[in-house]
C-alpha cells in the first residue's frame, strides 16, 4: 500500500496590525516579482499577455529615445506614494537627479512626471479607479492608461488639474499619439500589436 505524498503547505505573509508599509516591500522574503503595495495590502500580479509586454516595451524605449537628458524612463519600478502605497507602474518617467545608485528599488512620487499603466484582465479596476486616484493625490502631473482594443492600443491621456487635484481626461489616442507634455512625442501606436503582422 503506497502512501500519497503530503502536499506542501503554502504560507502567505501575515500582515502586521495596520497593514504593510512601503519599507516592508524591500524586507519581505520570497515575494513574487512585481508585487505592489496598495492600501497596506500586497498585490500579486498575474502572468502578463503578449500585448501587455509589447506595450510596455514600446513606451519604455520610445519615451527613452525622446526624453530630455535630465529625465529617465523605467519599466516596472515602484514609487513611494505614502507609507501604505508603493505601486509599480508599467512605465515611469522620473527626474534624473533621483536615480541614485544601482541598488535603488523605488522613486519618490515628487520626482515622477508620468506614470503609464497597461490594463490587464486582473488590473482593470486598479488601473481605471484606484491607482489614478492615488497618483493624483501624490501630485503626479501625467497619467496614461493603455487599453487593449482587439489587439490594438488605445491610450487614454490624463493631466492633473491643479485646482481640484484630480486628473482631467485630455484625449484618447489610437494609431497615432501626438503630445507636448511632459515632453514632445509623436508615437506610432500601430507598432503595438497583440500579434505581429508577418510578411512573406
Amino acid at each position: 500500500m503506497s502512501v500519497a505524498p503530503k502536499a506542501s503547505k503554502v504560507t502567505w505573509p501575515t500582515p502586521p496590525e495596520g497593514g504593510w508599509t512601503a519599507d516592508d516591500l524591500d524586507r519581505l522574503p520570497n515575494l513574487p516579482p512585481h508585487t505592489e503595495l496598495i492600501d497596506g495590502s500586497l498585490v500579486f500580479v498575474s502572468p502578463q499577455t503578449i500585448f501587455h509586454e509589447r506595450a510596455i516595451d514600446f513606451f519604455k524605449w520610445q519615451l527613452q529615445s525622446l526624453a530630455p537628458a535630465d529625465l529617465e524612463v523605467f519599466r516596472e519600478f515602484t514609487i513611494d506614494l505614502d507609507r501604505q502605497n508603493r505601486p509599480e507602474p508599467d512605465v515611469v518617467v522620473v527626474r534624473g537627479d533621483v536615480v541614485e545608485d544601482p541598488d535603488q528599488t523605488r522613486f519618490p512620487a515628487g520626482a515622477v512626471l508620468l506614470v503609464i499603466e497597461v490594463v490587464s484582465e486582473d488590473s482593470v479596476s486598479r488601473d481605471r479607479e484606484t491607482k489614478p486616484l492615488k497618483y493624483a493625490r501624490a501630485r503626479i502631473p501625467h497619467y496614461w492608461r493603455v487599453e487593449n482594443e482587439n489587439g490594438r492600443a488605445a491610450v487614454h491621456v490624463f493631466e492633473l488639474e491643479p485646482t481640484t487635484g484630480a486628473y482631467t481626461g485630455i484625449n484618447i489616442f489610437r494609431e497615432r499619439m501626438k503630445v507636448d507634455v511632459p515632453f514632445p512625442a509623436d508615437l506610432d501606436l500601430t507598432q503595438i500589436r497583440a500579434r505581429r503582422d508577418r510578411t512573406q
